[in-house]
Formats: structure tokens, sequence, C-alpha cells
């Protein structure tokens, strides 16, 4: 099995911090497939403060003989997102991406190429922005051997010849642990951890630092499986804000969320946030 891209290395400690939290919105998502394997994703929430209503549609088909996925997503913003992508074909591991974005109202498009390829030991992504004034080039990949991991992100930009990015990470993961460091352009400092303790519940810890800057945040989250069919979470951070989740299986194909968010430096003066979620799969 190859090693996670670069952007998900760290992600289960993450997860612990975003997965089941919906603060000061109003959520629902539905997904459903057809007998053809046509993939449908419909989501929309509705922000508490200011009312904005947001949605997008999601469609996904899949030609498995060929190894061809395309992709085509509307959202109202009027947005149009269509990626075509062709995986394990001129070479097992290798994915090739071409995707593109236009808004009828502006008139703004973009598109970009992406390739992937993914081996026992090594996992690198690129992309390239289609400009003709000259394209930004990312690059990444991650190294793994013995639960060891080591990896290197960079952007470069063609325009003004220089590099806008340069993210260094080290990390080890098991089936239960998982420690994820990195640095960021040489002046971000991140670190996680992630500890499943028992069958029933994971715990995860947070901690990043910007140098010449003396603010430094620290945050420790947990979720705990109540039985099959419902999990409750928690978590907290240096700024004294205190998150509660509780997501239940009401049956098949149906979830409920329930958060809230708690400002525990400013409990009386109010503006905590709860949140509400729907998952309907089908």
């Amino acid at each position: 099995m190859a090693p996670p891209s670069y952007s998900d290395l760290g992600k289960q400690a993450r997860d612990i911090f975003s997965k089941g939290y919906n603060f000061g919105l109003w959520k629902l998502d539905l997904k459903t497939k057809t007998p053809s394997g046509i993939e449908f994703n419909t989501a929309g929430h509705s922000n508490q403060e200011s009312g904005k209503v947001f949605g997008s549609l999601e469609t996904k088909y899949k030609v498995k003989d060929y190894g061809l996925t395309l992709t085509e997503k509307w959202n109202t913003d009027n947005t149009l997102f269509t990626e075509v992508a062709v995986q394990d074909q001129l070479l097992e591991g290798l994915k090739l991406s071409l995707e593109g974005n236009f808004a009828p109202q502006s008139g703004n498009k973009s598109g970009k190429f992406k390739v992937a390829f993914g081996h026992e030991y090594v996992k690198a992504d690129s992309d390239v922005n289609i400009d003709l004034k000259g394209p930004l080039i990312n690059a990444s990949a991650v190294l793994g051997y013995n639960g060891w991991l080591a990896g290197y992100q960079a952007a470069f930009d063609t325009q003004q010849t220089k590099l806008t990015t340069n993210n260094f990470a080290l990390g080890y993961t098991t089936k239960d642990f998982v420690l994820h460091t990195a640095v960021n352009d040489g002046q971000e400092f991140s670190g996680s951890i992630f500890q499943r303790t028992s069958d029933k519940l994971d715990v995860g810890v947070q901690l990043s630092w910007a140098s010449g800057s003396s603010n430094t945040k620290f945050a420790i989250g947990a979720k705990y499986q109540l039985g099959d069919d419902a999990s409750v979470r928690a978590k907290v951070n240096n700024a004294s804000q205190v998150g509660l989740g509780y997501q239940q299986k009401l049956r098949d194909g149906v979830t409920l969320t329930l958060s809230t968010l708690v400002d525990g430096k400013n409990f009386n003066d109010g503006g905590h946030k709860i949140g509400v979620g729907l998952e309907l799969e089908a």
C-alpha cells in the first residue's frame, strides 16, 4: 500500500477536530447511486447568522473497464466544475486528471492538469494550472518505510520565477498511532498526534507555533463510540473554545448530527453556536 499524499499526512488527527461538527449551520447531505453506477451527491447548508444558503450538486460516473471517472459539479454560486480522470491504465498506480472551472456570470474560467503516482514506498502528486501567462506548478512527494513517513511540498510560480511554497513533514504511523510534524515555509511549525486507545475511543492533539509570534495554538479532542449507531465528540483549545458533538444513526441511510461551540472566555456574553446536520444515503 502506498503512503498517503502530502495533503493527507496527519489526517487522522485533523478528522477528530473537523468531522461531526457543523457550528452555525443547518446542513443537509444526500447521496444516492443509480443501478447504472452514476453517483449523485447533493449538499446544502444555511448560515444561521447571515441566512445565506449554499448548495451543490455533484455527479460521478465510473467506467471501470477503462479506469475512467467523470465528475461534474454545480453550486449555487453558479460555478461549474468538470474533471476527467484515468487511473491504472498507462502504468499501475498512475492517475492522470484534467479539470476545469467555469463561472458563466463573470466569464472566469480556469483549468488544471494533475498527475499522481503511488507505489509501495512513495506517493507523488503534481498539478499545473493552465495559464498561458505562466502556470503555477505544485508538486509533493511522500516516502514511507516501516511506518516512517517523510514528505516535501513545493510550489513554483513561473510568472515571477520564484518558489512560493516550501514545506517539510515528518511522521510515524502504526495501526493505532499516528505522529505528524511539519514546517511550512520555515516559519510555521505544527504537530499532531492521533491515538486509538480502544475500539471505542480515539484521541487527537494538535499544536502549532509561528516564528516571530508568541502565539501558540493547542487543542485536544476525542471521539467516543457509544455503540454501533451513536457516537459523541468533544474538543477544546487554548482559546477556551469548547466543541461538543453527538451523532446518531436513526436508521439505515439516515444519520443526524448535533453540535455546539461554547466560548468559555465570554460565556455570559452569548455568541455560542449550534449546528444541525442530516445525512441521507440511498
